[in-house]
């Protein structure tokens, strides 16, 4: 069986960060071993206010040294929401002490969205989740996190021909593949766009756009491509399967979109996820 390590933070409430990945990874049939980095009572999204919060920065190296003791290995590495600056330092000694060369990272730079970055960063986290992503095999901008990564002004609605320039300048920064989430070419559908740096190639998928603002959807996606690729999955097949089972969570969510409006509702779709898992695995050993 496959192990990845997601480091990220976990709110108690709302269904984000590693409470979204650890069933999601898991239902894809991959042995998934956390690394919080904060505890939080809810996430931070709009609805919620007064929420607690406890850092667990201080914690990370001695988890990190027990695990090496117990040589403990991971296919992959996929990191989520970060805090601060010292987190990301911590983090990238944990990638350089546990990664090989078989070992993939995933690196999801959660800072933004549109075209604001969150409560709590600066310039000075941009740049340093710049170095993280550089060590990166793969990273899932937005597109304000790809514009604050590239440092360039925010566009709510770049053409393709933008998204392929901002894509390939992502990949010059260190990491193999960029792929910008959220990301469509028209206005009825939503997706992703992606480059492969190692193929010289451009991916896409996209579904039918749904209005509105849903919470966790970025956590949803990017962890399915890092279950994905860490199976062993092609980047179309990936990508494919991430925006599928996003959309269809959103979908889930529309008749009790007001009862659960700070989250989407994706257990009923793991079932789902599980067996698109298998049958791609399937159909490969039938080919």
């Amino acid at each position: 069986m496959k192990r990845l390590v997601t480091i990220q933070d976990i709110s108690c409430f709302g269904k984000c960060s590693l409470t979204a990945a650890i069933p999601v990874i898991s239902s894809m049939g991959v042995e998934t071993a956390v690394i919080p980095t904060a505890v939080l009572s809810t996430h931070t999204g709009s609805g919620f206010s007064g929420y607690t919060f406890h850092d667990l920065t201080d914690d990370i190296p001695a988890i990190a040294a027990h695990w090496k003791k117990l040589e403990l290995r991971f296919d992959s590495i996929y990191t989520g929401y970060i805090g601060s600056c010292e987190q990301i330092e911590v983090i990238k000694r944990f990638i350089e002490v546990f990664r090989t060369d078989e070992t993939l990272v995933v690196v999801d730079p959660v800072m933004g969205d549109g075209g604001r970055m969150y409560p709590g960063f600066d310039n000075k986290f941009v740049t340093s989740m710049k170095s993280l992503c550089s060590i990166a095999d793969c990273i899932l901008p937005n597109a304000t996190e790809a514009a604050l990564l590239l440092s360039q002004p925010y566009d709510n609605n770049p053409c393709e021909g933008k998204i392929h320039e901002m894509l390939m300048c992502l990949t010059e920064q260190g990491c193999k593949t960029a792929i910008m989430t959220g990301a469509s070419i028209d206005s009825s559908h939503n997706g992703a766009i992606c480059y492969s740096k190692l193929e010289n190639r451009f991916f896409n998928s996209f579904c039918e756009n749904i209005d509105g603002s849903f919470h966790s959807t970025g956590d949803i996606f990017s962890s399915v491509v890092s279950g994905g690729l860490t199976l062993g999955m092609d980047l179309q097949s990936a990508l494919d399967l991430a925006v599928g089972f996003t959309h269809d969570c959103i979908k889930a969510t529309l008749p009790i979109r007001e009862e659960q409006w700070y989250s989407v509702r994706f257990e009923p779709c793991l079932g789902q996820l599980s067996d698109a898992c298998r049958d791609y695995f399937d159909d490969e050993s039938r080919s």
